[in-house]
């Protein structure tokens, strides 16, 4: 199950009390204080693991405690540290604390941090003593950890986000280009979750593709699926928007195109200005290459109108149409954006 939000408790251990003691043995009656420091408290820590897309564990376990630091002893012996907890989560992860609604971390791949700060432990009364002060009767407690209630919220990084409306052939072209299986079924929502697929274009390149749940007038105000998801298109380097050359329900591919981007921009104009590669697909339902052609034609002609003047490419999932120049450009496009591809290879 696909989980992107979740609250959690951590707390981590507090710091073992000083110990309080004075040293005995066989003619030394007065062998001075040897009471030893507190051990220092557990942190928490929350590590970035790439081996997991979901926050599902958290939707159960909602309290995370690390050790307590244990209490000093006689003979000038410390008490031990307690053990750091650490958390792995996947990187994507936004951190925010849940009472002050600060910003804490933004988790990136092989991230550590520590998010509550285990006490310190407190000093014996071996470390008061003085010439004035020879036998101190002071030990320090133990400082408490840091305790903390965090939101978590999970935004899939990946190369490559596919947009575009309920049943444009996003799932079926994820399941196509990698080894991803999206639920595909003829009818809106197939899509209930964002879904992570890498593709291989040659040993030395991949991308990472997600396909977004498909968007519908007023997502950006909670419509449909489309208010949940959209925070996961802002972590995306490039936009491959899915544009259905016959909807099934009569509508006009062009209008539908420009629904999906009113619907970007209305959630965040910075992510309305992502570069953008669009693809006409679904176009083995028509009979012939002339037929396929002149629609291609018709649609640009059309975006060119509206003042869109984007990229389109050729495109069938179903009859693998059009993936290998799709891929190619989708690696240009990424490589373009001045970052390394998710998939990057050290060989490429």
């Amino acid at each position: 199950m696909f989980v992107d939000e979740a609250t959690i408790e951590v707390m981590a251990g507090n710091g073992g009390d000083g110990c309080i003691s004075f040293h005995r043995a066989k003619y030394m009656p007065k062998g001075g204080p040897d009471g030893g420091d507190g051990g220092d408290g557990g942190s928490v820590i929350l590590e970035a693991d790439e081996g997991i897309n979901t926050l599902y564990d958290f939707r159960g376990t909602h309290h995370w405690y690390a050790e307590h630091g244990e209490a000093g002893r006689s003979n000038n012996q410390f008490g031990k540290a307690g053990k750091d907890r650490v958390i792995k989560m996947p990187a994507g992860t936004i951190v925010y604390d849940e009472q002050s609604r600060e910003l804490l971390c933004d988790l990136r791949k092989d991230d550590r941090v520590v998010i509550a700060r285990g006490g310190r432990g407190g000093h014996g009364n071996e470390h008061y003593k003085s010439s004035t002060n020879q036998a101190p009767r002071r030990a320090e407690p133990g400082e408490p950890g840091e305790r903390r209630r965090l939101r978590l919220e999970l935004r899939l990084i990946a190369d490559v986000g596919l947009i575009g409306k309920p049943n444009a052939g996003k799932s079926t072209l994820l399941s196509v280009l990698t080894r991803a299986t999206p639920k595909i079924a003829d009818y809106p929502f197939t899509t209930l979750s964002p879904q992570l697929g890498i593709t291989e274009i040659d040993p030395a390149r991949r991308i990472v593709l997600a396909d977004i749940p498909g968007l519908i007038e007023g997502a950006a105000e909670g419509a449909g699926l489309g208010h949940e998801f959209l925070r996961h298109v802002e972590r995306t380097r490039v936009l491959l928007h899915i544009v259905d050359a016959l909807p099934s329900d009569g509508s006009d591919p062009v209008e539908n195109y420009k629904t999906v981007r009113e619907e970007l921009f209305r959630h965040s104009p910075r992510l309305a200005e992502k570069v953008e590669l669009v693809a006409l697909n679904k176009l083995d339902l028509l009979g012939s290459d002339a037929e396929r052609q002149e629609a291609l034609l018709r649609f640009k002609r059309a975006l060119r109108t509206e003042g869109a003047a984007q990229e389109v490419l050729p495109l069938s999932g179903v009859a693998r149409i059009g993936l290998k120049e799709l891929l190619e450009r989708l690696w240009a496009l990424v490589s373009e954006t001045g970052v390394k591809p998710t998939g990057w290879s050290a060989t490429a």
